[in-house]
């Protein structure tokens, strides 16, 4: 269900009405059935979904919520991140990924957590992407996004700009780049095209800009994974990277950090693209979206990208 105070629950009731949804698959939205009823008062959406208890999992036969009854309504105010809806979205998150470690649920899509949140209940992690990483001790995982338009992976994830060049290796980017083939190859059916970018302007022109990291870390990984039957182009300036003669031709492109892939994704798709974790074993899909608690309970949250992440993790649990 995500954060409590922020547009998870008003998403969540779309998802457990929308009949197409229900089509695909058996929608189980892991959080507070109070908290939902509460927003859909506040909303004007429709309350009339079922409850389930763990162990009713195995059995679900139809969109329902598990209650997890994870947090005191006197501590949420909506829009308003605290304590109290940090340790809630942890423990959703957490029970979510157990039921799929232990087979009870085929996949897991989440909703948008706050790091603000996360930190001030004492959670480590500072986000989804590692907390499934930690909880499934999953030592080789990249963050991606997918899309009908365009599809990203990235290298490096949340630091700051300074810290990016240390935080590149050629081993890391022989793993980004090999799980990224791996999932694309199961979604196309074919080997995918993909294109890696550099990480300084011009891809440093030859050295004149940067470290030579285009030349010492890239490109090496680049040649590791090409003798590996590989199809890969680059690295190419990340300027022209995403010009739409590029995107014709590339099925995935490697990102170096955050804003290089993240910006044409949400420039390209902010609506459609889905945030996936590749590496675990385990399906994870989230929204590619915040909290946005500016607009929270107030019945103008676009569930669309929601049930996006819903349709392609039927996809990739299939």
């Amino acid at each position: 269900m995500g954060d409590p105070a922020g547009i998870g629950p008003e998403i969540c009731l779309d998802l457990l009405t929308d009949s197409s949804i229900a089509d695909l698959c058996t929608p189980i939205v892991f959080g507070d059935a109070n908290v939902l009823r509460l927003c859909a008062q506040k909303t004007d959406k429709s309350a009339d979904f079922k409850e389930i208890s763990s162990n009713d999992l195995v059995s679900a036969a139809g969109p329902c919520v598990l209650n997890l009854e994870l947090i005191d309504q006197s501590l949420l105010e909506p829009g308003v991140v605290n304590e109290a809806t940090g340790h809630a979205t942890y423990g959703y998150i957490t029970q979510a990924i157990d039921a799929c470690l232990s087979q009870c649920v085929h996949a897991v899509t989440t909703c948008p957590a706050n790091k603000e949140a996360l930190q001030s209940a004492g959670i480590p992690q500072p986000g989804h992407t590692e907390i499934f990483a930690d909880r499934t001790q999953s030592k080789k995982f990249c963050m991606a996004f997918l899309s009908d338009e365009i599809n990203c992976s990235l290298v490096t994830v949340h630091a700051g700009y300074q810290e990016v060049p240390h935080l590149l290796n050629e081993q890391r980017i022989v793993d980004v780049i090999e799980l990224t083939r791996d999932t694309h190859k199961k979604l196309l059916g074919k080997e995918p095209r993909i294109t890696v970018c550099g990480l300084n302007p011009h891809a440093g022109e030859n050295g004149l800009f940067g470290n030579r990291e285009e030349e010492l870390i890239i490109q090496p990984a680049m040649d590791r994974m090409r003798k590996e039957g590989c199809d890969l182009v680059g690295p190419v300036p990340p300027d022209t990277a995403f010009t739409q003669s590029q995107r014709n031709v590339t099925d995935a492109y490697i990102c170096m950090y955050h804003d290089q892939g993240l910006i044409p994704v949400k420039t390209i798709a902010f609506e459609s693209a889905v945030n996936v974790t590749l590496g675990l074993p385990i399906v994870r899909t989230s929204v590619d979206h915040g909290t946005a608690l500016d607009i929270a309970w107030l019945g103008k949250a676009d569930s669309r990208n929601l049930k996006s992440a819903v349709r392609l993790a039927v996809r990739l649990a299939g």
